[in-house]
């Protein structure tokens, strides 16, 4: 099987590329870069990263090539679940992949060997844990030279963390209009005063907005030669650095729905033994959870679906669901800061390097709970609108549906004009029923929210 194109992310990197082929992702070694990867496989380090489940595991396979004139060995990883990336990831989410790759670059630096690239598309999710998946970062380090992917790693990294420390929780975001990095005289600007007074945050970040400001380039900066001892000193600066920040605490509308609202203790156990029950007639494998606030409904299933995602625009509940996932140590819960209003759009080169949200997820069941009424009086999303989305994404959806008169959908109209004469039991069951079929419905106890079961037609 020869000439497979190139997967529309992996274009940059003359050492090889990722392609596709029956569904299976495999990675190929050009011949550039085959000393490289033969240096990573003889060193012993693909072996160290691999035994403490940092790097991806792969097996080499000889019979299928996609450049030939180009090739010298096709790799087989460990297939991905789900995929993300770092701008929909909360504060502890993103720290972790950035510890993940200080971790990595040491141990690359004891077996004569650095990172290339240290950018956090290159970290995904497995079994619950950041792992590292670009096999083909990693070159041959030479004596005297500089770490080349530092400047990369501050301006993708620290200066998100940075800004999800110092400023709001979701700043991570701007990875979307800067997937390279936010450039340094921009993280410096946004920055407090008083950043400039810590020595590590001034010459990790301000003085290279300065450098760039005068426009130094990467050449010149370079240009310092610097010990393999003294390139473990930068690391340990960052890594002790990274690790003593803290997401902005904000409290929210949403980071204690379930615990401080008007919603009683018997609705919530009550939706929770419906959203079982009415589960537990189907067969499913994977399972979205739209809302999910602190993934209070996806526990319910994490032995029941071998892939969960869980999304909600709440950056703080995420990152409470991603510490109590790494606790428990639970392996098939992807947390996700979504916002479903706006989600993560396609970006990169011809919008084709990083796919949209809604590009990634097909799967059995889908759950709305408590959340079409804010889609339809916060954002003006029509019923007909959601109905036709879900179907496209969906086997079965377990939805609720919040009447008008609820205190929630009403101090939502607080705050607005109330234009929503078609937010009705009736409209609701109508626009559904065009795209599926009801299995089952109830009402949950101490409220007149109906919850659904449906089937796509």
């Amino acid at each position: 099987m020869n000439n497979l194109p190139a997967h529309p992310s992996s274009f940059k990197d003359p050492a090889g590329f990722m392609f596709v082929a029956d569904g299976i992702y495999y990675r190929q070694v050009n011949i550039f870069g085959s000393e490289d990867y033969s240096l990573l496989m003889s060193s012993g380090l693909y072996e160290k990263l691999i035994s403490k489940n940092r790097l991806i595991r792969h097996t080499e396979i000889d019979n299928i090539k996609s450049e030939a004139s180009q090739w010298f060995k096709t790799l087989q990883p460990e297939q991905l679940p789900f995929i993300s990336y770092p701008y929909e990831w909360s504060f502890d989410q993103l720290k972790d992949a950035a510890l993940l790759t200080l971790t990595i670059q040491k141990e690359a630096l004891n077996h004569g060997m650095t990172l290339k690239d240290a950018t956090p598309f290159n970290v995904q999710w497995l079994n619950g844990k950041a792992i590292f998946i670009d096999t083909l970062s990693f070159e041959k380090h030479k004596d005297g030279e500089p770490w080349i992917a530092y400047k990369q790693f501050c301006e993708c990294f620290l200066a998100s963390l940075l800004l999800m420390h110092y400023r709001n929780n979701e700043l991570n975001k701007l990875l979307v209009s800067f997937p390279n990095g936010i450039p340094t005289p921009i993280v410096s600007s946004l920055l407090p005063f008083k950043t400039k007074l810590n020595l590590n945050l001034y010459l990790h970040i301000h003085l290279q907005a300065k450098m760039q400001k005068k426009g130094a380039d990467d050449k010149q900066q370079n240009k310092r030669s610097l010990s393999t001892t003294q390139l473990v000193n930068i690391i340990e600066s960052l890594r002790n650095l990274i690790k003593k920040l803290s997401p902005v605490s904000a409290k929210t509308t949403w980071n204690n729905y379930y615990d401080e609202t008007i919603l009683s203790n018997a609705y919530l156990q009550h939706k929770q033994e419906l959203a079982k029950s009415f589960l537990s007639a189907i067969q499913f494998n994977s399972l979205i959870d739209l809302g999910a606030n602190k993934g209070e409904f996806s526990l319910l299933f994490k032995d029941k679906a071998a892939k969960i995602v869980a999304a909600d625009f709440d950056a703080a509940c995420i990152n409470e669901l991603y510490l109590h996932i790494k606790s428990q140590k639970l392996n098939n819960i992807f947390p996700l800061v979504i916002d479903l209003a706006n989600p993560s759009p396609a970006i990169g080169w011809a919008n084709e390097e990083r796919n949209s949200f809604w590009n990634r997820v097909n799967t059995d069941v889908i759950m709305a709970l408590a959340l079409i009424h804010h889609l339809a009086i916060s954002f003006n999303i029509s019923f007909a609108m959601m109905a036709e989305l879900f179907s496209q994404k969906t086997n079965y959806l377990l939805i609720e549906f919040v009447p008008k008169h609820d205190p929630k959908v009403q101090q939502l109209l607080s705050h607005r004009k109330d234009v929503f004469d078609h937010y009705t039991q009736t409209d609701f069951e109508q626009s559904f029923s065009v795209y599926f079929q009801v299995l089952k419905k109830e009402t949950i106890q101490t409220t007149d929210r109906i919850l659904y079961l449906m089937k796509t037609k």
